[in-house]
């Protein structure tokens, strides 16, 4: 009976609060839905900028064999090997296939014909479908070549040689591409979590109320509590760049100081949901379960551990939506290609408008929760 009691009892204050219960029952099947659908690490559809020089029939007909294979979408014709450089160094492009004047020619020769891949490397996994996709397709047009001969006019046809060349990571290494990642990671979970339980538990002690009357202005209680976790999280970020760099062995290529200005703008927008989060809940569990709400997803979907290109287009789509996406972008950028604000602007000014908006409506409904 004492245990029944007990029992009864745990059930009753699990009635009083629906929200936890609501949260602990349903998000985690919610987030199974998303990431059971989303996660796929079979990657296609890689984004491809062509440099074709030849401007002939044969390049034109294996272009098709790259578009035909689903493992490329040649979507950027560029002018010049510089303007192929700068896709890929932003991100827009993870391909590149630089086509010879002479393609045909060559081709028809006996020394045969070679195309340029260039293939961004930072992602271990897309650099690896990509490199493996173009291999095959280098060999299967020369059997193509060697067959249409034929007889004694094979000797004469050497193929087509695919000299595939890896940037930015040409060993592959995982730890380079996912160190850096998991930096961005750590900066948001600091940021949402401590920042909503810290609120929350104020308010659970009564000390909450204790500071809204007194002689404190509001902004100044917001500021009090917002620049301690931004400190801490300014803190985390710069142990985790050593850890990278001397244990890692992560190259760290761009500006350390543009880094630490672009990491403000994207933890303006995580100390922004970690405040809405804390005008959410009434416990510290109640904090925790809606803070890793918002945590999981970015994690897996933002291309922390899985390639955006293999998802489904309406991941893709709720990718774009979160801010840590942009931010590993940018961070990747920085530490792996060294590439500059000029570059990584379409990255973010994203981060600046998710910023401004998230954690201006969060600082209304705090200031409201206060009233």
């Amino acid at each position: 009976m004492r245990l029944a009691g007990i029992m009864w009892k745990e059930f009753l204050q699990l009635r009083r609060d629906p929200m936890a219960l609501t949260l602990t029952l349903f998000i985690p099947v919610a987030l199974l839905f998303i990431f059971g659908y989303a996660i796929n690490t079979d990657v296609k559809h890689l984004p491809t900028v062509v440099f074709d020089q030849s401007r002939d029939v044969e390049a034109q007909t294996l272009l098709e064999a790259f578009t035909n294979s689903q493992y490329f979408d040649l979507r950027y014709d560029a002018r010049s090997q510089a303007e192929v450089t700068r896709l890929i160094d932003t991100g827009r492009a993870k391909v590149g296939i630089v086509i010879p004047p002479d393609f045909a020619q060559r081709l028809r020769g006996r020394g045969g014909a070679a195309i340029q891949v260039i293939v961004d490397a930072s992602d271990p996994q897309v650099a690896g479908s990509a490199m493996n996709a173009a291999t095959a397709l280098g060999l299967s047009r020369s059997i193509e070549l060697l067959r249409r001969a034929g007889g004694a006019a094979s000797d004469r046809v050497q193929g087509l040689e695919v000299r595939v060349r890896a940037w930015y990571n040409p060993d592959q290494e995982s730890a380079l591409f996912i160190v850096p990642g998991l930096i961005g990671a750590l900066l948001m979970q600091t940021t949402i979590t401590i920042m909503a339980v810290a609120v929350v538990r104020e308010r659970e002690r009564g000390t909450l109320e204790a500071l809204v009357v007194s002689p404190l202005r509001r902004w100044e209680i917001m500021l009090g509590k917002i620049v301690p976790n931004l400190l801490v999280a300014y803190g985390q970020m710069t142990l985790a760049l050593v850890v990278a760099h001397y244990v890692f062995h992560v190259p760290i290529r761009g500006s350390i100081a543009l880094l630490y200005a672009v990491s403000a703008l994207f933890m303006m927008g995580t100390l922004g949901i970690g405040i809405y989060v804390s005008t959410l809940a009434r416990t510290v569990p109640q904090a925790m379960q809606l803070g890793f709400l918002a945590i999981l997803p970015s994690i897996y979907l933002s291309g922390l551990l899985f390639p955006l290109e293999g998802m489904p287009e309406p991941a893709q789509y709720l990718a774009r939506v979160l801010p840590i996406t942009y931010f590993l972008r940018i961070i990747r950028g920085i530490v792996l290609k060294g590439i500059g604000l000029d570059q990584l602007w379409p990255d973010v000014w994203p981060l600046v408008v998710f910023g401004v908006v998230i954690f201006t409506l969060s600082v209304l409904r705090f200031r409201k929760s206060l009233d």
